[in-house]
């Protein structure tokens, strides 16, 4: 287990996805933030089947910044519930994740 994270967030534009993206690396909140879409989005929202056209933001970070990074997000993010979900780099490329350390904020 490493002490990185990918997290992934739904957007539901590319220049939504890019202005969170440009705050989340600037900020060194992120490493690398990358912008997949368009996706086809089918969940259930106010008791009903919805089903939308989003972008995923796969986020390279490190656990510690979770917390950070969760809510510089929900400040950020269009929708009322941002999906944000953290999941565990188990195992990974050394010099890539040594990269991912240097270009974030080590806080505690």
């Amino acid at each position: 287990m490493t002490d990185c994270v990918v997290v992934l967030v739904t957007v539901g534009s590319p220049e939504e996805g890019e202005r969170i993206s440009d705050a989340l690396v600037g900020e060194q909140l992120a490493a690398c933030v990358n912008i997949v879409g368009p996706i086809r989005s089918i969940y259930r929202w106010n008791d009903q089947v919805q089903r939308g056209t989003e972008h995923l933001l796969i986020i390279k970070t490190r656990a510690a910044l979770v917390s950070s990074l969760q809510a510089r997000i929900a400040a950020l993010h269009s929708y009322q519930t941002p999906e944000i979900i953290a999941l565990p780099i188990v195992a990974g490329a050394e010099a890539y994740l040594d990269w991912l350390r240097a270009a974030t904020v080590a806080r505690t």
